[in-house]
């Protein structure tokens, strides 16, 4: 199993190339920044709050993103200090600039130290509330980096609570109230994602699983396709209701939203086809950037909310 697992990792570069790369390059790489594409969750208030033609709002949000992508990064490259050697024993991991020795530990701490210094600068400049909310952001991946990580369930559901001050970070940002389920849909949908994950780590690395990442012995591939198949259920529920709530159709004087969760039904059901197969890993920011149904998904999903929410302007604009 372990050796088929492995025949099936795409090849990566060898170590020799990763070390012959730039400072900066390295960096940049430790800095990930195809996960960036997480902290859209940012945005979602700017969306829903119908705030898209309030210039103030969205350059609020955007500002907000590019805090939480900073934010993030630092944590990425601290993450990827403690996991150094738990990451050599990953087939791509170990190619990462710290893990495998290109990137000097004093370099990246000194990169990481930055970028939260900038993040915590442009936070401050949105909003107190924000400022407090992405303080608490930073903890608790800190927590995640240090404890938490290891400690069954509980790893998953601080990666959750991650997206959950995003969202509510970028309400915050543009001055909305976020409802209650739209935090909830982002809860499930990031738990979703997070378990989904660990599934395919432990279908990759198979024996060296406890290796790479003590929790992953106390999980098992049974239990976690049942806890994917009850979340992917309670993702599209929670989202149904929310667009049918009476505060929802309320707010946006319609009820078809709901005709938008077809989008939602398909990008999961894609996205849990897509994981069967070993070779796609378990990232959801890289598939996400590289398989096109789920891109065509996602932006069909954006355009007919857009309609929807913001119908009253396309009309008056029509009439």
């Amino acid at each position: 199993m372990a050796q088929k697992a492995s025949a099936l990792i795409p090849e990566q570069a060898p170590l020799e190339a990763v070390r012959n790369r730039g400072t900066l390059r390295l960096l940049l790489s430790s800095m990930r920044p195809h996960q960036w594409v997480k902290n859209l969750f940012v945005l979602a208030p700017l969306l829903f709050g119908k705030k898209l033609g309030d210039l103030h709002a969205v350059t609020q949000a955007l500002l907000a993103c590019a805090s939480f992508c900073l934010m993030s990064s630092s944590i990425y490259i601290f993450n990827d200090v403690v996991d150094a050697s738990e990451d050599r024993a990953h087939p791509q991991k170990r190619l990462r600039p710290i893990p495998s020795g290109a990137l000097p530990v004093w370099v990246a701490l000194t990169g990481s130290g930055v970028l939260l210094a900038l993040a915590i600068t442009l936070a401050a400049t949105i909003d107190l509330r924000f400022l407090l909310l992405s303080g608490v952001y930073g903890a608790s991946m800190i927590g995640y980096c240090l404890a938490l990580k290891r400690a069954i369930v509980l790893d998953t559901m601080t990666i959750a609570f991650g997206f959950v001050l995003r969202v509510v970070g970028g309400a915050v940002a543009v001055q909305v109230k976020p409802t209650h389920w739209l935090i909830v849909c982002a809860f499930l949908l990031a738990l979703f994602l997070a378990f989904a994950k660990r599934r395919q780590e432990l279908i990759t690395l198979s024996n060296s699983a406890v290796q790479h990442r003590q929790v992953l012995g106390k999980y098992t591939i049974g239990y976690l396709e049942q806890v994917n198949t009850i979340l992917i259920g309670a993702t599209v529920v929670c989202y149904a209701l929310y667009t049918v709530a009476p505060d929802t159709i309320a707010r946006f004087e319609t009820e078809n939203l709901i005709y938008g969760t077809i989008f939602v039904i398909y990008g999961l059901l894609r996205y849990m086809a897509l994981i069967q197969d070993p070779v796609n890993g378990g990232d959801p920011s890289k598939m996400l950037l590289k398989d096109k149904p789920l891109l065509i998904a996602i932006a069909g999903w954006i355009v007919y909310n857009l309609l929807v929410v913001y119908h009253p302007l396309f009309r008056s604009l029509w009439e």
